[in-house]
């Protein structure tokens, strides 16, 4: 057996084996069947249905702008899916460091509408980042209405500036090197950690720095140092992060480090990967690869940010649990101008195949050093909610449980996961569901609700009878 109850504009189904399910409502279409009857009391309509089976363990499916998390279980427990707060269904990602990492501090984002947790592995070590997860594990484990899922970014294969004692000013027209040789910091040479990076550029060459804060020219190289000229100054701090204008670095996606900081993330059970510099889809299947060996079921979000993965985006996303648009880098590598283009592709994609997208880097930048955004920070984050972004992403803005279902969906657009006991008998658990959303405030007496009622056998397996009961809620 199995229900579903409507909330607001969205209809909410709950099936059996914690099944969760979050449908739109639209009103007098019709509701495509699989199986041999539907008994309508509403006509709705399901668009581009698409399933997925993942052997015994999970079964994923969307309903246009829902979607359906099935995990194989018990007919005592499941999982009910309600649509959030219809203020905000775009959910938000918060990078936790040294200005949130404490109890108090995750307390409030929390409160304030954090739901997912990022670690950024560029940063911190294990222990400090085990702190974090502890914590967000102790809210979870108190509060009875929120949930905080947990991703670890991995630092990818990030070409660095070495430490420097003091900022560097760079002027527009200046000769300045970088040397693969380790430990050097002059005024007119820095180290960079990458030892093919005398390799990868060439004459002609634009490097840009720090996101493209600063930007220098190649005029020649050396079999260690890149001679360069200054197009764009500013200041050289230390490890300052370095790309060449349309162009990857010839680095494994996956580094040592990141094999550490995913095998410390098995052992902590984190719920997301955030994959830096995916260039194509062999290192998220070598990722899931590993996940399988080691018996955990961890979701793999490439990071978009390499220009080398644009030509591979329809497989890369295919592979994976969802992407995220890291624009920062993404903007280093390929014309600043064709960023928004690429965000509204990779958005579209990702719906069209029903997965997660989160839009990332400068959503609240200038909120690092004021107490407000600005109107083109306003008017970037509506744009990537108007496109169907299911969450955008903070960094430094904040960084200066129950079964994985609940906290996974955590991340869906327009979703809000509430567990609760299953019972064999429908009617009892139309009654704990709705008492559920009525204590939580999700629904008030005399609304309307949609209830239905599973077949026998799988819908997508064999043919069977389904049920679709309107009610209005009694308090």
């Amino acid at each position: 057996m199995g229900m579903a109850t409507k909330i607001g504009a969205a209809s909410v189904y709950i099936l059996p084996n914690r099944a969760s399910m979050a449908l739109p409502q639209h009103a007098g279409l019709d509701f495509h069947r699989r199986g041999n009857a539907f008994r309508r009391a509403r006509r709705l309509e399901v668009k581009s249905m698409k399933m997925a089976e993942r052997g015994e363990q999970a079964v994923e499916f969307g309903f246009n702008n829902g979607h359906i998390n099935l995990a194989s279980g018990t007919l005592n427990e499941m999982e009910t899916v309600v649509a959030s707060h219809p203020r905000r269904k775009t959910k938000i990602v918060c990078t936790i460091g040294p200005a949130c990492n404490t109890r108090d501090m995750i307390c409030k984002l929390a409160e304030a509408g954090m739901n997912v947790a990022r670690l950024n592995m560029s940063h911190g070590d294990h222990e400090s980042h085990q702190k974090i997860i502890d914590l967000v594990k102790e809210y979870n484990a108190q509060s009875k209405d929120n949930v905080i899922s947990i991703m670890l970014d991995t630092k990818g294969p990030e070409v660095r500036s070495g430490d420097v004692s003091q900022p560097i000013l760079l002027e527009e027209g200046q000769d300045f090197n970088f040397t693969i040789k380790r430990g050097v910091s002059l005024e007119d040479t820095v180290s960079v950690n990458y030892d093919g990076f005398v390799n990868d550029v060439e004459v002609g060459d634009i490097l840009l720095v720090d996101g493209g804060m600063m930007s220098l020219a190649v005029l020649s190289k050396t079999l260690d140092t890149v001679k360069c000229q200054v197009i764009d100054g500013g200041e050289l701090k230390s490890r300052c992060h370095l790309n060449v204008r349309g162009k990857s670095a010839t680095l494994p996606s996956i580094t040592d480090k990141d094999w550490e900081d995913i095998k410390f993330g098995v052992d902590n059970e984190v719920d997301f990967y955030a994959v830096s510099f995916v260039k194509d889809a062999k290192v998220i299947h070598e990722l899931k690869d590993y996940l399988k060996r080691q018996n955990t079921d961890i979701h793999v979000i490439p990071k978009i940010e390499s220009a080398d993965s644009i030509p591979n985006l329809q497989s890369i996303i295919s592979a994976s649990d969802g992407a995220m648009v890291a624009r920062g880098d993404l903007g280093a590598e390929l014309p600043i101008e064709d960023v928004p283009l690429l965000q509204e592709e990779i958005i579209r994609k990702c719906r069209s195949m029903e997965k997660p997208v989160i839009v990332a880097t400068n959503m609240l930048e200038s909120m690092i050093n004021h107490p407000t955004p600005t109107r083109a920070e306003v008017s970037d984050i509506a744009i990537a909610v108007r496109e169907g972004a299911d969450a955008i992403m903070l960094s430094g803005e904040t960084a200066h449980g129950k079964e994985k279902i609940k906290k996974r969906l955590t991340l869906y657009h327009g979703v809000m996961p509430i567990y609760m006991q299953f019972s064999a008998d429908a009617e009892e658990t139309f009654s704990r569901a709705l008492n559920v959303l009525l204590s939580h405030g999700q629904l008030k007496d005399g609304e309307d609700v949609t209830l239905v009622q599973s077949g026998v056998h799988s819908i997508w397996r064999r043919e069977s009878t389904h049920h679709i009961q309107v009610r209005k809620v009694q308090a």
